[in-house]
């Protein structure tokens, strides 16, 4: 007997319209070389670091950035990436219609293969949609123009960041001095006048501070040993010398 469907029941169906998948992974490695890697970590800290007791800044890096809703081939992935505005939970992809806007900042960490690219390609990409800060670094210094670059969008188009009197470059958007010391990337801010550290730098020069405090306090309580030795031996002294002359009398 053929079953009968009313209203009520559970009509079965093919689905015609397949969820557009955004894969997480584009398969390319995260930087060139282990010396990328290692620069790139500590900026991503570092950056996490200054804005740790900021709520609404999100900080990443190497995500999948997707920024034409229903085409998963519209995609980028920026070395460095900041943005303003939205919940710094974590992310498995970037989808810019949903977080309403695209990054603030964006550095590409570029080598001898992505250069070009970087210099091209990427910077019409960020332009498009409006990404303000847009900076370049090579860490070996042989394939950019200069190893250190950024850029300010201005009317649509990036224009270049000159170089301050310390050769650093400054990001508006983040009120941040980037810098080059001994040809590794460093950050700067100019409002609290201090370089900016990760958090590990900074419990290590917490720890720094902490031991040398103990070694000055142990070394005043050793002058105060010896300065209580001294003035005891000079009592000592004194008594020995008021007892040789009230026998001489």
């Amino acid at each position: 007997m053929a079953r009968a469907y009313t209203e009520e029941s559970s009509i079965p169906f093919v689905p015609t319209d397949r969820t557009i998948h955004y894969p997480e992974e584009d398969g390319k490695p995260m930087a060139a070389s282990d010396y990328h890697l290692r620069l790139l970590i500590w900026t991503l800290q570092a950056l996490e670091a200054h804005f740790t007791n900021k709520p609404d800044v999100y900080i990443s890096g190497d995500i999948m950035m997707y920024y034409r809703e229903g085409n998963p081939r519209k995609c980028i992935s920026p070395d460095v990436l900041v943005c303003f505005g939205i919940n710094p939970k974590l992310r498995k992809t970037y989808k810019t219609w949903e977080e309403g806007k695209a990054p603030d900042f964006v550095m590409e960490f570029s080598s001898d293969s992505t250069y070009e690219k970087d210099l091209n390609e990427k910077m019409d990409i960020y332009a498009s949609l409006e990404v303000q800060d847009y900076f370049l670094y090579d860490a070996e210094g042989l394939s950019l123009p200069t190893p250190l670059m950024g850029f300010s969008l201005e009317d649509g188009l990036y224009m270049p960041i000159p170089p301050d009197e310390h050769e650093g470059i400054r990001s508006s958007v983040l009120g941040l001095d980037f810098r080059l010391q001994d040809g590794e990337i460093r950050i700067y801010d100019p409002v609290a006048d201090e370089w900016v550290q990760t958090r590990a730098e900074l419990a290590e020069a917490r720890a720094e501070e902490q031991a040398a405090r103990a070694v000055n306090a142990e070394a005043l309580v050793e002058q105060e040993v010896t300065r209580a030795e001294t003035a005891e031996a000079e009592v000592a002294m004194l008594r020995e010398e008021i007892a040789r002359l009230k026998a001489s009398s």
